[in-house]
C-alpha cells in the first residue's frame, strides 16, 4: 500500500540508480506516456469516453474505452492511491487494443472527481490521499463493485455471455477480490498489481473472501512489499488452494511498490511488460 514506508524504499531505490524524483518527471513529462507504454501488437481501433456512472451513493466519473466494433469482455480497473489520471486512461485504451471494453473508475468520486493530485509522489500529497482512502471502505467497495457490473453489462460493446475481468493496483488490489466476492457469478478473473493489505488480521481481510468467488486470479507482488510481509504470498496461496480456484502468485524480484503505472517514480518497463503479459494470458483464458 502507498505510505511512508514504501515512498522511503522506493527513493532509495532511486538514489541507488542515481535518478532523483525531478529527474524522472522531467522525462516522462517529456517523453510522454504514449511513449513509455509499448505499443500494443495488431491493436484494435478503440472508441473512449468520459462517462458518469449512478451509483448507489452518488455519481461516478470514469473512463471508458472499448474496440470501435463487436462485442468484447468487459474489465474494470481500480486505480491505485493516486486516483484516476492520463496513465490510467492510457493503460485501459492498451487493454482496450487488445479486445476488451474497458471502464477505469474514480474510487474517490465520493469526495472528488478525478485529477486528484498532479503527482505520483505519495509523500508531497500523503495529506489529500490519506483521507481519501479511508474513505474507501469495504462495504463501499462491494456496492461500487455491483453499479460498476451493471454498467458493462449493460453496454452495447460488452459481451455479456462472457465473464467481466478486474484488476487493480496498490490499494486498487484488495478492491479487486472484493468485487469478485459482490457479484461472483460475473467476475471470471481477477489481477493485483503491487496490492496492499490483501492480507490482513482484520475480520474484512480480502483473502477470508476467497471461498466466496469464482474468479482466476493474479497476484503480482512487488519485492519491498514481499519483504516487509512474506507471510502474505503464502496464506493467499493456501486460500486459493482450498477454494479449488487457480492463482499465479509470484513476487517480482526487484521491482519496488508502484512499479507498473507508466508515471510511476520506480516504473519498470520489462517487469511490467512482464506483468502484462500475464494479464493478457489470464483473461485469454479465464473470459472465455
Amino acid at each position: 500500500m502507498c505510505d511512508e514506508r514504501t515512498e522511503a524504499e522506493n527513493t532509495s531505490y532511486l538514489q541507488k540508480k542515481k535518478i532523483t524524483r525531478r529527474q524522472f518527471g522531467a522525462v516522462s513529462a517529456g517523453a510522454g506516456l504514449s511513449i513509455l507504454l509499448p505499443r500494443t501488437a495488431n491493436a484494435q481501433a478503440v472508441s473512449e469516453m468520459e462517462i458518469d456512472i449512478p451509483t448507489p451513493d452518488g455519481v461516478a466519473d470514469s473512463y471508458f474505452v472499448h474496440p470501435s466494433t463487436g462485442k468484447h469482455p468487459g474489465v474494470i480497473i481500480w486505480p491505485d492511491a493516486f486516483g484516476l489520471r492520463p496513465a490510467k486512461r492510457q493503460m485501459a485504451k492498451r487493454l482496450a487494443e487488445s479486445g476488451y471494453s474497458v471502464l477505469v473508475v474514480n474510487q474517490y468520486y465520493r469526495s472528488q472527481r478525478a485529477p486528484i493530485v498532479n503527482t505520483t509522489n505519495f509523500a508531497e500529497v500523503s495529506d489529500v490521499l490519506r483521507p481519501l482512502m479511508s474513505s474507501v471502505t469495504a462495504d463501499t467497495q462491494m456496492r461500487d463493485a455491483k453499479a460498476f457490473v451493471s454498467f458493462l453489462d449493460s453496454q452495447s460493446s460488452v459481451d455479456t455471455q462472457r465473464k467481466i475481468g478486474t484488476m487493480g493496483y496498490c490499494m486498487g488490489g484488495p478492491i479487486t477480490v472484493r468485487t469478485a466476492a459482490a457479484v461472483p457469478d460475473r467476475i471470471g478473473a481477477g489481477a493485483s498489481f503491487h496490492g496492499g493489505s490483501l492480507v490482513t488480521d482484520q475480520d474484512d481481510s480480502p483473502h477470508l473472501l476467497v471461498p466466496t468467488i469464482k474468479a482466476h486470479y493474479l497476484f503480482a507482488i512487488a519485492d519491498n512489499d514481499d519483504e516487509n510481509q512474506p507471510e502474505a504470498k503464502d496464506v493467499l496461496r493456501d486460500a486459493f488452494a482450498q477454494a479449488g480456484l487457480p492463482a499465479e502468485i509470484e513476487v517480482y524480484k526487484g521491482a519496488m511498490h508502484g512499479w507498473c503505472p507508466p508515471d510511476s517514480t520506480v516504473y519498470d518497463e520489462a517487469q511490467a511488460e512482464k506483468a502484462w503479459s500475464r494479464l493478457l494470458a489470464l483473461f485469454e483464458t479465464a473470459l472465455a
